[in-house]
């Protein structure tokens, strides 16, 4: 006849021994998948780096855009990206196509005369922003908000295919 505490005492064991195995296989899963990620765009700056190309970089922590020619920086703005609830998503991209005005809608908004929109992934684009003036400051639905002036140079400056690289 078995212990009835040593089962209890047995399956407790096993309890802690399976969370324990579960939570460091998650864990040792998590972390290489976002290292890959921000190593992916380190790699991409340090190659873009190294050519003469056009390409820009967001800075999410920062809430800065800066546009590169190679390693050469030329021009650097403020910028509000998406809030937490709308992010701006993080990853490598190019300018897919422009439009010198446009009209965007979503779930909870639709901005008419939408001022020098560069889209970059789907409905992501980089673009002026006459509504607001809080630029340093996560606004928007997860484009990126520019003052209007700003984005009008961008838009003249970049061209379909630019690069853009967005990172925390």
């Amino acid at each position: 006849m078995k212990n009835p505490n040593y089962c209890s005492y047995l399956g407790k064991i096993l309890v802690t021994l399976s969370l324990t195995v579960t939570s460091l296989t998650l864990s040792n899963i998590s972390q290489p998948v976002l290292a890959t990620q921000g190593n992916i765009m380190t790699e991409r700056m340090t190659e873009l780096r190294q050519t003469q190309q056009r390409w820009i970089e967001i800075n999410l922590t920062t809430q800065r855009l800066i546009a590169w020619e190679g390693n050469r920086s030329v021009y650097g703005v403020l910028i509000s990206t998406g809030r937490a609830e709308t992010p701006t998503l993080p990853g490598v991209f190019a300018i897919q196509s422009k439009r010198e005005i446009d009209q965007m809608v979503g779930e909870n908004y639709n901005v008419p005369d939408v001022p020098y929109a560069m889209y970059y992934n789907g409905g992501y684009a980089i673009h002026g922003a006459y509504w607001h003036h809080n630029f340093g400051t996560p606004m928007s639905h997860g484009c990126t908000n520019v003052a209007v002036d700003h984005a009008e140079w961008l838009f003249n400056w970049a061209n379909v295919g630019t690069s853009v690289v967005i990172h925390y």
